[in-house]
């Protein structure tokens, strides 16, 4: 599943929360470790929301945003989150058997 994440600078942190998922937030030193704790958050947000028998929107496929909107120091992008019961693809190295 691939979510729509906003990323905000504060200072030298970055804080990210998902438009589609109601306070599922993360924060971290830099993009790329926000990037991948909102991947986290996600996955554990949703698996709440399944257990509690919610029921979990669908993720904003299309965005149309107005550059005029965007807060200084924001960055719109997409993450992916494997489904509930993916199991990750086991990946060979050249020459591997």
């Amino acid at each position: 599943m691939r979510y729509w994440v906003r990323v905000y600078r504060h200072e030298k942190d970055y804080s990210a929360m998902v438009p589609d998922l109601p306070g599922c937030v993360a924060a971290g030193d830099s993009v790329e470790d926000v990037l991948k704790l909102i991947a986290e958050a996600i996955a554990l947000h949703t698996d709440s929301m399944r257990k509690s028998g919610e029921t979990i929107p669908a993720p904003t496929q299309h965005l149309d945003l107005d550059l005029a909107e965007l807060e200084d120091g924001e960055l719109n992008t997409w993450v992916e989150v494997k489904r509930p019961g993916q199991v990750p693809r086991k990946r060979q190295r050249v020459g591997e058997k």
